[in-house]
């Protein structure tokens, strides 16, 4: 089931005895509403090879969703942790400081974009610092008032939830929701209205944002304007990068915080440190998590220092936000992925990546309808047929299955559920990405084929 060389072995059925024997206690135990994207339990993994409990290796092209740009269990970030643990385990910030946690933020305000004095506040997952920066900015400008845009993904907090955009997957049943969010529009070139070029169709969305500053929310009552650089769970569409200046530009003219969520597009994933950084565009304050902290439960804002100090003393922090172990976690990942030389490798696995989506796009046209993202931060969005462009979900679920079955492990995103998306550790050989590819490949080809059958 695999060469001498392959990176792949697979000993059992995906998923396997094992497998499936755990993840029927997990469904047993654990409440249904838990998200389970695969049927396999991991007992290993190391780079992007993950090992299941039944002794099969497959290769992670979901990284993680995002949080293993260094890959799974690099050997710096472990002994870092072991290191960590024999010294100091928990201490809270709140209670006292410790070097790690003041070392991550002044990486932090060494690293994100603005020539101006930054200062960092360290929390545990993408959401709550994504509540910080809402929280942050209405103290700041004295306006209740907050922008998101369609296709968003901010987290599954109440109020992040009501900035999320994807209503049945992510808050069907669960308001009444957070109130003063208001939605804008974001440029899907893709299923841009037939005739208008990509071109036309970001000049009228300059255009709309002016005007849903009037018909949507007066800007005197925006506190801020929260924006995706590349959408995550909305299917990995960049946002373009003269609206975004646009956009810069409103929330000049009308003091409103610009803030960049970098938590899945950020810390190299787009071959950048982050995505913000391919427009130019410097936000007031940036959001980072996942791949910060090599997986580990860390996320960040940085900004400005004046409205990073807007909150009074104590009104900012948590328990374990900017544990030391998370912190010294950290550290390592920032080190590698800052670097050129890391950078420059991201750059080309996007290269390799795109390349071969493109390949199994001029392969199967009427099912791949598109190729997109940015780097190695890519997604195919599969569509009925080409010229309608609607999502077919049936088909992209079974494409992840067919990987999963043949040893490689992908999932969903989009809108509507119809993107197979590539979040890949960018610690993997150009071996192992090949290998990956040709099994995806094969993968989308099984499902073709199941169509042109069932014609």
């Amino acid at each position: 089931m695999s060469s001498p060389a392959s990176s792949i072995h697979l000993v059992t059925d995906i998923p396997g005895p094992r497998s499936l024997e755990i993840v029927a206690r997990r469904e047993a135990a654990t409440a249904q509403g838990v998200a389970k994207l695969t049927p396999i339990a991991v007992e290993r993994a190391e780079g992007a090879v993950v090992t299941d409990v039944d002794g099969n290796r497959l290769l992670d092209l979901a990284g993680g969703i995002g949080a293993l740009a260094v890959g799974h269990c690099p050997p710096k970030v472990v002994a870092a942790l072991r290191e960590q643990a024999e010294r100091l385990v928990h201490m809270c910030a709140i209670v006292a400081s410790y070097e790690p946690y003041v070392e991550v933020a002044e990486r932090l305000n060494a690293l994100t974009p603005g020539d101006f004095p930054k200062k960092t506040v360290l929390t545990n997952t993408g959401a709550e610092a994504v509540e910080t920066t809402v929280n942050l900015a209405r103290v700041h400008t004295g306006r209740q008032g907050v922008v998101v845009f369609e296709g968003a993904y901010h987290g599954r907090t109440n109020l992040t939830m009501s900035m999320t955009s994807k209503f049945g997957l992510f808050k069907k049943g669960f308001g009444p929701f957070t109130p003063e969010v208001y939605r804008f529009p974001f440029p899907d070139s893709y299923r841009r209205p037939e005739g208008l070029s990509e071109e036309d169709l970001v000049d009228w969305h300059i255009g709309r944002l002016e005007h849903c500053f009037t018909a949507i929310v007066d800007p005197s009552h925006v506190a801020a304007v929260v924006i995706e650089p590349v959408l995550g769970e909305g299917g990995f569409h960049p946002a373009p990068f003269a609206w975004l200046k646009r956009l810069r530009e409103l929330c000049d003219t009308h003091g409103i915080v610009f803030v960049a969520d970098e938590v899945q597009c950020g810390f190299g994933r787009t071959g950048r440190l982050l995505a913000i950084e391919h427009s130019g565009v410097v936000p007031d304050l940036v959001i980072t998590g996942k791949s910060l902290a090599a997986g580990m439960p860390l996320a960040a804002v940085t900004g400005r220092a004046d409205l990073m100090d807007a909150a009074h003393p104590g009104g900012l922090g948590g328990t374990y936000s900017g544990n030391p172990l998370a912190c010294a976690a950290a550290l390592v990942a920032i080190e590698e992925i800052s670097s050129p030389a890391f950078l420059a490798r991201a750059r080309d696995l996007g290269n390799q990546l795109r390349t071969s989506l493109e390949k199994i796009q001029a392969q199967h046209p009427d099912l791949v309808g598109d190729v997109r993202g940015l780097g190695p931060m890519l997604v195919i969005d599969l569509v009925r047929d080409p010229r309608s462009k609607a999502p077919t979900m049936e088909e992209t679920a079974a494409v992840t299955v067919e990987a999963l079955g043949r040893g490689v492990i992908t999932i969903r995103a989009g809108l509507y559920s119809n993107c197979v998306r590539f979040l890949p550790p960018l610690s993997i050989t150009d071996a192992q990405l090949a290998e990956a590819m040709q099994h995806v490949s094969a993968s989308v080809s099984a499902v073709a084929a199941a169509r042109k059958g069932s014609a």
